[in-house]
């Protein structure tokens, strides 16, 4: 691995880290052109949804003259209409005339609380135990394969997403927080479950951390014969490429991924790119070259979020871009079913076009994503096109992983519906009462109920 580099990669390459809040917002929003009342109303939503922002995203990403409609400016500003108008309204109101913290804190948790701020059963469903014992925090086990660990250091990021499926790590509530800092269990986990071949360190950005501290979560695992991949997750390369450049222990941190590569184990950096321009910047381009230097294998992955990135020439270019750089295109998602999801969901029907539309006029060598995926409560979920059959128009769907691992690669189908944006706005088609993951309704037409869905 070289580590050579280029500190005047770009005016902020060697800047100090500095955090952009909730009390910076105003300020911010009225630098984009935004009225008094329509800084208000970002202000409130802010209450509810986390907002942080940095230098880098500030000085180098978001084209201020196109802002409030600079897609990275929408990808990191709470927008008024993200949330409901009267609970906007609300809390603005709060906040217009100082109302107390805890009032405001009681309005903002009521709003949360419709959010559906834990997805796929992940508080209840994933949780898994050593023995008979308590359950183990931090951790999440939904496929055979993969456990999820949350190292509590992680649980913070760069920036925001506005539309990040996670936002309930951000907003200081304990009980909606999922961390730990113990990885003795994890290493003891994994040896009670040799059936599991991978960790995803997750969060929030694990990236956040020090060296120092990331060595402390990683190394145990080094040592463990059945693990045979560690990947990361991160939207450090997007939101802070100085990280793996110019950052004091940048040179330490990829030293810690040369370790694990040579160790034997597969190195998957899991990188986060939601548009195009997050690639533009020299000093990203460097930081990609050092990770790939350790023998990481960098994977794109992001959701497909309207106002964004709901275009098929954006996702083009950001997979062209991508594979050109050396990354391998891993995912389109499917804006999960919580938050704001109203707001930035594009309907099943149009992200499957946009899909298809981009993967078209890519080279097959950028024709290892997939998509567009729902991780939903049964599994990935991913929609391979629309067709007719017998006359009915029907979604195509399977499973690209599932917590029922029969499921796995079997297609099914269901009813075309053009507004559906989520798996459970679906219907199963061509005569199915049910779909497979779901249990079939009872026989005795006096005790049909709909069937419950996991």
């Amino acid at each position: 691995m070289s580590l050579t580099h280029d500190a005047a990669l770009s005016p902020s390459a060697g800047r100090r880290f500095r955090a952009y809040t909730t009390k910076h917002l105003d300020e911010l929003t009225a630098r984009a052109g935004l009225s008094a009342e329509e800084r208000l109303a970002a202000r409130a939503v802010a209450t509810v949804l986390p907002f942080r922002v940095n230098t880098y995203v500030i000085d180098e990403l978001i084209d201020w003259d196109a802002a409030p409609d600079d897609p990275i400016y929408r990808l990191v500003f709470p927008q008024a209409d993200m949330l409901p108008s009267e609970d906007v309204d609300r809390i603005a109101d709060l906040l217009r005339r100082e109302a107390p913290r805890k009032e405001l804190n009681e309005a903002a948790n009521e709003v949360r609380a419709r959010l559906n701020p834990h997805p796929a059963g992940q508080m209840e469903l994933n949780v898994p135990k050593i023995g008979n014992e308590d359950p183990i925090p931090g951790v999440q086990h939904k496929y055979a394969e993969t456990v999820l660990f949350f190292p509590k250091q992680g649980q913070t990021c760069h920036a925001y997403c506005t539309y990040c499926f996670r936002w309930a790590q951000f907003v200081g509530d304990a009980d909606l927080k999922f961390a730990s800092s113990d990885i003795d269990q994890l290493v003891e986990y994994l040896h009670q479950h040799p059936e599991v071949t991978s960790v995803l360190f997750t969060g929030g950005d694990p990236m956040i951390m020090g060296e120092g501290v990331l060595s402390r979560y990683i190394e145990p695992l080094l040592g463990i014969e059945t693990l045979e991949s560690i990947r990361i997750g991160t939207k450090a390369l997007g939101y802070w490429p100085q990280r793996f450049v110019t950052d004091p222990d940048a040179d330490e941190t990829l030293r810690l991924f040369e370790k694990v590569v040579e160790s034997g184990k597969n190195l998957a950096f899991m990188a986060h790119f939601s548009h195009p321009n997050e690639l533009l910047p020299d000093l990203v381009h460097e930081a990609v070259r050092r990770i790939r230097d350790t023998g990481a294998v960098i994977r794109t992955q992001a959701p497909l979020i309207r106002t964004i990135n709901d275009d098929p020439a954006t996702w083009e270019t950001m997979w062209r871009t991508q594979t050109r750089m050396g990354m391998v295109p891993y995912y389109m998602f499917v804006e999960r079913d919580t938050g704001p999801q109203d707001y930035f969901a594009v309907p099943l029907a149009e992200a499957y076009e946009i899909y298809r539309r981009a993967y078209m006029k890519v080279s097959g060598l950028a024709r290892t994503v997939r998509g567009p995926s729902m991780s939903a409560t049964p599994g990935k979920v991913c929609v391979d096109g629309v067709t007719e059959i017998a006359g009915e128009k029907v979604f195509v769907l399977h499973f690209i992983q599932a917590r029922d691992p029969e499921l796995v690669g079997k297609p099914f189908f269901a009813k075309y519906d053009e507004t559906a944006s989520w798996l459970f706005d679906l219907e199963p088609a061509l005569g199915a009462t049910h779909f497979p993951y779901e249990s079939a309704p009872p026989t005795d037409a006096s005790a049909l109920v709909t069937p419950t869905r996991l």
